[in-house]
């Protein structure tokens, strides 16, 4: 048999006299210190409970799963992480394999960090969005840049995990994550991030010298968070319930604010570039094809595009406005080309 028991976000003194009593009677208790930092006398407390059976396991040990699934075919093992054992993907994929080769699995799940924070920022958790981790790498950064902004689209709060790797003992600052998210503003430009923008900083959440801290990132850019682990939500469109709390349950350094009210759907950024050009290459082929009749029907179809794109625009259908100018733009750029006029001139 196989537990997978989640120990929460306050490790032993949290966890239920359940699960005690599993930890006291398994064979072998398998406890993962990679999706968390463990202190050494955490460790040496879950210890004394399991009458010393216990094992750390490594993250690739988890991964590779076989010495936890051999022993689990014959004898009653725990696998114990902090949090709850199903936010990671890793302990869902071994708990895959373990019912494919027949081994019974349970399953006590804790509180995780990532949910519990969401309330202790004061934040409703039916508008969180999809999360999302960032890594030192800055080539990383555009998947996180455009989560955030998928996320903002919908007025959802992005929460963004930090990296965290326990082999090297390193742990990713919040201040350098606010960089590399800058930094990737300046590549993308889609004015998702800006030194204005609001956000909040949980750390070590669940523990007695858990802080959080909430400001305009020029703000906390500044700001010393102490100790890891942090985690980053960038808040999207906020109720005023959540507004009033962050006020309360947070040290705020600036007033909060809708990151969302400023953010616009690419399809929108786009209408608002190539409809005003496409008009006035439009009305630059009127001057020049003016006195050709065959061409007057093209030049009309040209135009009735753009106004189909003015008017789905208008109705919130911006993929249509985005095809209908596509199409306006084609047969544009096509009387250009019959007159040796480069379709690609920013002018005229």
């Amino acid at each position: 048999m196989l537990w997978f028991v989640g120990l929460g976000i306050s490790g032993i003194d949290g966890i239920s006299s359940n699960a005690l009593n599993i930890i006291k009677k398994a064979d072998i208790v398998f406890l993962e210190n990679f999706t968390s930092p463990i202190g050494k006398q955490e460790v040496s407390r879950i210890r004394k409970l399991s009458k010393k059976k216990l094992k750390i396991a490594s993250r690739w040990m988890v991964e590779d799963g076989k010495a936890i699934l051999l022993a689990s075919k014959g004898k009653t093992v725990v696998l114990l992480s902090y949090g709850d054992p199903y936010v990671a993907t890793t302990h869902i994929e071994l708990r895959t394999r373990a019912e494919n080769e027949k081994i019974i699995t349970k399953t006590i799940h804790g509180a995780s960090a990532i949910t519990s924070l969401v309330g202790e920022c004061g934040l409703h958790h039916y508008k969180i969005g999809k999360p999302v981790t960032i890594m030192r790498e800055l080539l990383s950064l555009t998947t996180v840049y455009y989560t955030i902004y998928e996320n903002m689209i919908k007025n959802s709060h992005s929460i963004l995990i930090l990296e965290y790797n326990n082999d090297a003992n390193f742990f990713l600052d919040p201040k350098e994550a606010f960089s590399s998210l800058l930094l990737t503003e300046d590549s993308e430009k889609r004015s998702v991030i800006n030194e204005s923008t609001f956000a909040i900083v949980a750390s070590r959440i669940g523990t007695k010298n858990q802080g959080i801290i909430a400001g305009k990132l020029s703000s906390l850019m500044n700001t010393n968070f102490g100790k890891p682990p942090h985690t980053i939500i960038i808040p999207g469109k906020m109720h005023f319930t959540e507004h009033d709390a962050i006020k309360v349950l947070a040290k705020c350094l600036d007033e909060p604010l809708d990151n969302s009210s400023k953010i616009q759907k690419i399809s929108e950024q786009m209408l608002l570039k190539y409809i005003p050009k496409a008009r006035k290459a439009l009305e630059e082929v009127r001057r020049v094809f003016k006195d050709d009749k065959v061409l007057q029907p093209v030049i009309e179809n040209a135009q009735l595009y753009l106004d189909d794109a003015e008017k789905f625009q208008s109705e919130g259908k911006d993929e249509l406005a985005v095809l209908s100018v596509g199409y306006a733009e084609g047969l544009i750029d096509a009387l250009r080309l019959s007159k040796g006029i480069d379709p690609w001139a920013q002018s005229l």
